[in-house]
């Protein structure tokens, strides 16, 4: 048996400002993890799409966390959750910091699916059960698009951005949380 190909590492993705298009929700995520595995936390802020030529709505945020988890899963129930809080046939882009999501929804999951869920070197994909979860949420909306954002920038420069660090600030705070119960 010839030994399995090795996948091409994916080009990095290019940082560019999120724009909201008519219409589109723009869903702010990440997750957090004290250790990995480890106590957990995930958010999704949720930004409604402009009136018209006005500003969008006032953003809506979400947080939860796990006793014991890791900070990809967390990274996915964030998308999720996010996704879940919306009305079916939303327009919604999903905001992250983390190429691993960005790259499994965009690139590998088709991949996956046609190899019954293994890897490149035939291992289990894992977290399958939340990458299921993206798919079947993402069927129940218009359109879904993906945006990554380079994280943990602050200041003016990075402004376009500050809810990427609220997104953060929320997780962190439910794994703080998650660790204590």
């Amino acid at each position: 048996m010839p030994p399995p190909r090795r996948r091409r590492p994916a080009p990095p993705v290019r940082e560019t400002p999120v724009e909201q298009a008519p219409g589109e929700v723009l869903v702010w995520t990440d997750g957090a993890c004290s250790g990995n595995p480890g106590p957990g936390g995930w958010a999704a802020i949720v930004v409604p799409p402009a009136d018209g030529d006005g500003p969008s709505g006032e953003p809506v945020e979400h947080s939860g966390g796990a006793a014991q988890t890791t900070n990809n899963r967390m990274e996915l129930i964030a998308a999720l959750e996010g996704l879940r809080s919306l009305p079916a046939g939303s327009r919604v882009a999903i905001v992250t910091d983390s190429q691993l999501m960005i790259n499994s929804m965009t690139q590998w999951l088709p991949g996956w699916k046609r190899k019954g869920w293994k890897t490149a070197a035939g291992k289990p994909v894992k977290n399958q059960d939340l990458l299921e979860a993206l798919e079947a949420e993402i069927g129940r909306h218009a359109a879904v698009r993906w945006h990554w954002v380079r994280g943990h920038e602050t200041g003016d420069a990075h402004a376009h951005k500050a809810l990427n660090d609220r997104a953060d600030q929320l997780a962190v705070a439910a794994a703080a949380e998650a660790a204590r119960r």
